[in-house]
C-alpha cells in the first residue's frame, strides 16, 4: 500500500510538471518572437530528433526503432501522426508569436470534448447523457461566437482538431511516447532541414551573425519540447487514466493566464461568451467523468 501511494504521488509530480511545462511554453516561444515560425518549428523538429537520438541511445531503445522500420503500415500511420503534429506545432507557434494566445488556450480547452466526439465517430464508443450535453455547450459556445459576433475561432478549432486526430491516430500505433516522436521527428527532418538550409531567408536563419542567446534558445527547442512528454509518460505509468485526465486543465490555464496578465491580450466579449459556454462545457464533463470513475469502482467492489 505505501509503495502504491509512493507512485502515486510521483505520478502526481511528474503530472504536473508535464501540465505546468506545457502551461509556460509560450513564456518560451516568446522570447524567439524575432523569428518566423517555420523558422522555430524547423529547429523544433531538428533538435527534438537529436534530443530524442540520445535518450534512444542512453536507454539503449534503437530496437522498437529497427521494429517499426519493417512495419509499412505503421510508417504511413507515423507520416500522418507527423504532419498533424507538425501543423499542430506550427499553429500553436504563429498563434503565440502573434497574440493569439487566448485562442492557443481555447483550442486545449475545446480538445478533451472533441476527443469524445471523435472516440464516437472512429472508435465506436457511446456518448452518455451528461457528455452529450458538455459538447452542446461547447457547439453553442462556438455558433454564439460566430453568429454574433461574425468572427470564427478558427485558430482554436485547427489546434484541437490537429491534436484529436493527433492523438486518435496514435492510439493505432502501439509505440512508447519516445519512440514515437523520435520516428515523426525523423520524418518531418528532411523538410526542417530543406528549409533552415535552403529556403530560410531571416536575419536570423544565419547562425553566425546570431547573437549566442538566439542560436542557444533555438537549440533548446529540443528540450521544450521532449522533456514535457517524457513527465507525461511518466505520469500515465503510474496514474489512472481517469486521474491524469483533471490535469489536463492546467496547461491551458496557466496560457490563459499569461496571456490576459503579462501579455496584455484583450479578453473580448467574442471570446468571453465563448469561453463561459465551454468552461461549463467542462465542468459538466469532468463531474460526469468523476461519478462515472465512482460508479465503476462501487461496482468493482461488488462483484
Amino acid at each position: 500500500m505505501e509503495a502504491q501511494n509512493t507512485q502515486t504521488q510521483r505520478g502526481v509530480i511528474l503530472a504536473l510538471s508535464a501540465y505546468t511545462m506545457w502551461g509556460i511554453a509560450p513564456i518560451y516561444f516568446k522570447s524567439l518572437q524575432h523569428v518566423g515560425a517555420m523558422e522555430i518549428l524547423s529547429h523544433r523538429v531538428i533538435w527534438s530528433f537529436g534530443f530524442l537520438a540520445l535518450l534512444l541511445i542512453l536507454s539503449k531503445g534503437w530496437g522498437q526503432v529497427r521494429a517499426v522500420l519493417g512495419r509499412p503500415k505503421v510508417l504511413i500511420l507515423l507520416l500522418a501522426t507527423s504532419l498533424l503534429v507538425g501543423g499542430n506545432w506550427l499553429i500553436f507557434i504563429w498563434a503565440v508569436n502573434n497574440n493569439y494566445m487566448l485562442d492557443a488556450s481555447l483550442g486545449y480547452y475545446i480538445n478533451p470534448l472533441l476527443n469524445v466526439l471523435l472516440g464516437m465517430m472512429f472508435l465506436g464508443e457511446r456518448l452518455r447523457p451528461l457528455q452529450w450535453v458538455a459538447v452542446a455547450l461547447a457547439a453553442t459556445g462556438v455558433a454564439v461566437q460566430l453568429i454574433q459576433f461574425g468572427s470564427l475561432p478558427w485558430i482554436a478549432l485547427a489546434l484541437a482538431a490537429s491534436f484529436g486526430l493527433y492523438g486518435l491516430l496514435r492510439k493505432k500505433v502501439n509505440l512508447d511516447a519516445a519512440t514515437g516522436l523520435f520516428m515523426e521527428t525523423s520524418l518531418l527532418l528532411p523538410l526542417a532541414l530543406g528549409y533552415v538550409f535552403l529556403f530560410a531567408n531571416s536575419a536570423t536563419s544565419d547562425w553566425s551573425a546570431n547573437p549566442m542567446n538566439t542560436n542557444l534558445l533555438l537549440m533548446a527547442a529540443g528540450i521544450v519540447t521532449t522533456l514535457p512528454l517524457l513527465c507525461f509518460t511518466g505520469a500515465a505509468t503510474k496514474l489512472k487514466l481517469s486521474t491524469l485526465g483533471f490535469f489536463q486543465y492546467i496547461g491551458p490555464s496557466l496560457m490563459f493566464l499569461l496571456a490576459i496578465t503579462i501579455y496584455g491580450e484583450s479578453f473580448t466579449a467574442d471570446k468571453g461568451y465563448t469561453f463561459a459556454f465551454i468552461w461549463a462545457a467542462l465542468i459538466i464533463f469532468s463531474f460526469e467523468g468523476l461519478r462515472n470513475h465512482r460508479s465503476n469502482k462501487r461496482q468493482a467492489a461488488v462483484s
